[in-house]
């Protein structure tokens, strides 16, 4: 960025919960940012409006069908941007030349490409989704050190440790704490798990996100994904990453170094303000959001977590710690999962049991190459698909036909 020009940002799903935040942390810096690209899926009536505030010199969708109407509806405003189509338009605004920050908010492993290319392409990326990094962890950490290029993480887990870490050296650290709310089904009886409804799991009772990780958050696959992320981030070993449940989300997680001095970072949950510290880094400066008050917040609990009635963290953590393709496959095999349960086509507790499946079927022992990535998540789609329509021998819920 030249001193005094505003900073060049590309968004990559801009329609979402954490494009929508973004672009409210740029109003409040007119001066300091210029959205140059944006991208979304298939809404393009939320992207024409951001069009019309934002004023972007390219956008893109990846529905060609939703860009045809896009080009069509902006062609007799008065300002009207390149429009990219496809499933390669998210690629070709993050290897724009002129772009210095890409804001990654593409929902699950549709990430991973874009977060490759925009580091190849020499630009620092701002990433919120996990499934990157616990994808192909190895080569998108091996890639951003060739590139000598930033990559910060914009989920509010990671960047507190990220916060934590400033001015301390990673041999310091004892071990990380990651804090989870436990989502809407922390105090529910396992038994009364098979009732539990897509509606119910979508109603989370701190954060507002998309579905997928928002069913990730009930089943505490989100802590999963985050464990792997956390070890290939900040290179710490799985046995010094450890879980802890929060449930009033204002500890975000925490750092405990080799004299036992642990550091957290706290905050209201908003997620504007790790936005807004990826967006300015290495500076701070004032926010929009809530001031935090710590007398009306009342205390502050920890719980363990009950690996019992949640095991996908289990599963996370044995995929993390076997390694090759093993991550992969457990991120392929969830993906399909829980869009199965939110279309009523599985049960709740059937989520876990297709993942485990997947990961027992998988040969997760390859080298994480992209190639081998590729082939695998194809591969185990198509074995999680044929166990939901197998359905776990035929239980399944109201309205559903055989």
């Amino acid at each position: 960025m030249t001193a005094g020009q505003p900073k060049r940002i590309a968004i990559l799903g801009s329609t979402g919960s954490i494009g929508r935040s973004t672009l409210d942390v740029i109003r409040h810096f007119p001066d300091r940012f210029r959205v140059e690209a944006m991208a979304a899926g298939s809404n393009g009536v939320a992207l024409a409006e951001q069009v019309r505030e934002f004023r972007p010199r390219i956008v893109g969708l990846a529905d060609v069908g939703a860009a045809g109407r896009l080009r069509d509806q902006l062609a007799s405003a008065p300002f009207a941007p390149e429009v990219l189509a496809g499933p390669d338009a998210m690629c070709e605004i993050a290897r724009l030349p002129e772009i210095e920050l890409v804001v990654n908010g593409l929902v699950g492993s549709r990430g991973l490409l874009p977060t490759l290319t925009a580091l190849e392409a020499g630009t620092a990326v701002a990433l919120a989704n996990k499934e990157p990094l616990v994808v192909a962890g190895e080569l998108i950490m091996e890639t951003a050190a060739r590139r000598s290029v930033e990559l910060l993480p914009l989920d509010s887990e990671l960047s507190a440790i990220h916060q934590c870490l400033r001015g301390n050296t990673r041999a310091a650290v004892e071990r990380v704490i990651l804090t989870a709310s436990g989502g809407p089904f922390r105090s529910l009886p396992a038994a009364d798990f098979s009732s539990i409804e897509p509606a119910d799991a979508l109603s989370h009772p701190t954060w507002e996100m998309g579905p997928k990780i928002t069913v990730d958050s009930a089943t505490l696959m989100n802590k999963g994904l985050e464990i792997i992320e956390t070890h290939w981030y900040f290179g710490v070993p799985y046995d010094r990453i450890e879980v802890v449940v929060h449930p009033q989300s204002l500890v975000h997680s925490l750092v405990e170094f080799v004299d036992l001095s642990v550091m957290a970072q706290i905050s209201d949950p908003d997620m504007r303000l790790p936005i807004q510290y990826v967006l300015t880094h290495p500076e701070r400066r004032p926010s929009p959001v809530a001031r935090l008050d710590l007398v009306r917040s009342g205390p502050l609990t920890f719980e363990e977590p009950d690996p019992e009635r949640f095991p996908c963290l289990r599963l996370a953590r044995e995929a993390g710690e076997a390694g090759g393709l093993a991550p992969a496959v457990l991120n392929a095999a969830n993906e399909v999962a829980v869009e199965a349960f939110l279309k009523h086509e599985i049960g709740f507790p059937e989520i876990p049991v297709v993942i485990e499946e997947c990961l027992s079927r998988g040969a997760t022992s390859g080298a994480p190459t992209l190639e081998n990535l590729r082939e695998i998540d194809v591969f185990t789609r198509q074995e999680a698909r044929e166990l939901v329509r197998g359905r776990l021998g035929g239980v399944r819920v109201q309205g559903n036909v055989s």
